[in-house]
């Protein structure tokens, strides 16, 4: 296995296991390792298609698993700040009638 496809494939890993660790600051710092591993991989003379293909679906389907993930995350924290707004509005009725 080449160095490019072997870095891509430790990339991919630490991905998913910063995704599972909800690492966010880990998560974006190998987003960027993820695209300069793409690039080399891409320019590799050598590199058998089907291969290339192969490690950019999976790498997609990790992209896929962290949108959903982090579409998850955004959603609870919105319900979350949405009750703390109803709570200090309820919290101003309160006061204005004590």
């Amino acid at each position: 296995m080449s160095h490019a496809l072997q870095r891509m494939d430790d990339t991919r890993e630490a991905l998913l296991n910063a995704l599972s660790a909800r690492d966010w600051e880990a998560i974006g710092k190998l987003d960027e390792s993820c695209r300069s591993c793409i690039d080399e991989m891409l320019n590799e003379a050598s590199m058998d298609e089907a291969v290339v293909r192969e490690k950019l679906e999976g790498l997609l389907q990790v992209y896929r698993e962290l949108l959903e993930v982090t579409t998850g995350e955004r959603q609870a924290i919105a319900n979350e700040m949405t009750q703390i707004n109803q709570g200090k509005n309820a919290s101003k009725v309160y006061q204005l009638f004590s």
